[in-house]
């Protein structure tokens, strides 16, 4: 993607700078033999000088490059970054994104990155908690780029998880102005700007924090097994799915009990879990059984076990058996169940 070579470009630019100051700025930004970086403390440390002392060198040398002859004649090669973050993101691209775009050694990165700190062409903003470093060329762009982000943030639920067509329709809408200028791919680098929204391993989207997104464990990785079959699944299924889909080792007796202490799943038959939020209601079958019989007064056999296999996969024998219970709930002479009173 690059036309000349970050290594020279540096070298010469730093040749304009006495040792110090050249060492200071090579040792920052991992410019040396080892690749590298340095923080202000340790430069401080290795010349018994403060941090705040180091970092005054640091700006010296960086402005004492751009102010010298050398420095102009790179001018070509500073046109051209611009025109990479032009190209890679209409005018704003995250820092890690457009590292790895332009390579995949990370001693070239620290060079590239270097020549993108002393350039005049384009501007960094600093990592925030809602976005991380980025890089722009527009500020109107950046501007109206990190609004949207913040807008398409505001419309997730915490847990909402929706697919990547979702969420760049959303961000869409919030680039009415933008969207004919800028194509897909674009986009979604614009989305990666965010540190509030982010994909999961299945490439779903929502809240960053959300266990959805952020998945830590076994409990995480069975939710997405669970969400993306759609009905209820047997332990044993999700602990193989979840080894088939992430390549995480996942022991039955652990899933099952990782899915026994999440609220976010509710036991609806003998070892299968459904989703709580599919509607279903924890408890036993007397539990539910219960539940209905409030809910809707005195039903008959039939209308019952229709009721309960809708929130449990069990037989309908086990459901007229635990209708029998007396102190529970009451048969009537036309032939309805209810409450006992």
């Amino acid at each position: 993607m690059i036309s000349f070579k970050p290594k020279q470009v540096t070298k010469k630019l730093l040749s304009v700078l006495p040792p110090r100051a050249r060492d200071v700025l090579e040792k920052r930004y991992g410019l040396g033999a080892d690749g590298a970086t340095h923080t202000l403390e340790s430069i401080g440390q290795s010349y018994g000088i403060t941090r705040e002392r180091v970092r005054q060198i640091e700006n010296y040398g960086i402005q004492s490059i751009q102010k010298s002859e050398v420095y102009n004649e790179f001018e070509s090669v500073f046109t051209e970054m611009q025109e990479i973050i032009n190209k890679l993101g209409g005018g704003i691209v995250a820092e890690h994104v457009m590292l790895e775009e332009l390579s995949s050694n990370q001693d070239l990165r620290n060079h590239i990155y270097f020549l993108f700190v002393i350039g005049h062409p384009f501007y960094r903003s600093k990592e925030s908690p809602a976005y991380t470093h980025r890089w722009y060329t527009e500020k109107k762009i950046a501007d109206t780029v990190e609004q949207a982000l913040k807008n398409v943030k505001k419309s997730l639920n915490r847990d909402d998880l929706i697919t990547e067509e979702e969420i760049i329709n959303r961000f869409r809408e919030e680039l009415i102005d933008l969207t004919d200028k800028y194509d897909e791919q674009i986009l979604k680098r614009w989305l990666l700007i965010s540190k509030d929204i982010a994909s999961n391993p299945l490439g779903e989207w929502g809240h960053s924090a959300s266990p959805n997104v952020k998945v830590k464990g076994i409990r995480d990785y069975a939710y997405l097994v669970v969400k993306r079959h759609g009905s209820p699944m047997h332990f044993r299924e999700v602990a193989e799915a979840i080894e088939a889909l992430f390549s995480k080792k996942a022991h039955t007796a652990t899933t099952h009990n990782e899915l026994i202490k999440d609220e976010r799943f509710v036991l609806v038959g003998r070892g299968l879990y459904a989703l709580t939020e599919w509607g279903y209601s924890a408890g036993v079958v007397k539990d539910v059984l219960r539940d209905i019989l409030e809910q809707h007064g005195p039903l008959t056999k039939e209308e019952i076990i229709d009721k309960v296999r809708k929130e449990r996969y069990v037989k309908d024998n086990t459901i007229v058996v635990n209708l029998q219970d007396v102190n529970l709930f009451k048969r009537h002479s036309n032939g309805t169940y209810s409450l006992s009173e």
